[in-house]
């Protein structure tokens, strides 16, 4: 990756099983997720306005390009993890803005995971079909 423009920021965000690295530039506010853009890689709407949210709410949407590396989890892990990663980078740009993406909750780590299978189960909870006679 050949970085002609020195990055203003980077940082890691994950949610689920999902982990994203994100470095800032100064740009058109052009979004690349795996080197693809950011309307081919997620294709849903929703999750390319989750992923826009911390440039939103920080009002630097057009101000800052986006390069964004994501590994594991699914889709809608891998938005998530992006959205963190972002607003952790856009944190380390403007201090000012802790208090509104605080409020958006999105420097909040998503603790939820998925649980482990238990013995003598079919899934995490589900047990097995129970026959009286």
């Amino acid at each position: 990756m050949a970085m002609a423009v020195q990055p203003v920021a980077h940082a890691a965000g994950s949610r689920k099983e999902a982990r994203a690295r994100v470095w800032l530039r100064p740009g058109s506010g052009r979004i690349v997720v795996n080197e693809r853009e950011v309307e081919t890689y997620f294709s849903t709407a929703a999750l390319q306005q989750a992923v826009r949210r911390p440039l939103a709410v920080a009002g630097a949407e057009g101000r800052f390009d986006v390069v964004a590396h994501v590994d594991g989890g699914g889709v809608r892990g891998q938005a998530g993890a992006v959205r963190h990663a972002l607003a952790r980078a856009l944190l380390l740009v403007d201090e000012g803005l802790r208090g509104a993406l605080r409020k958006e909750g999105l420097l909040t780590r998503d603790p939820r995971m998925k649980e482990r299978k238990k013995y003598g189960r079919k899934r995490a909870r589900k047990g097995f079909q129970y026959s009286k006679r």
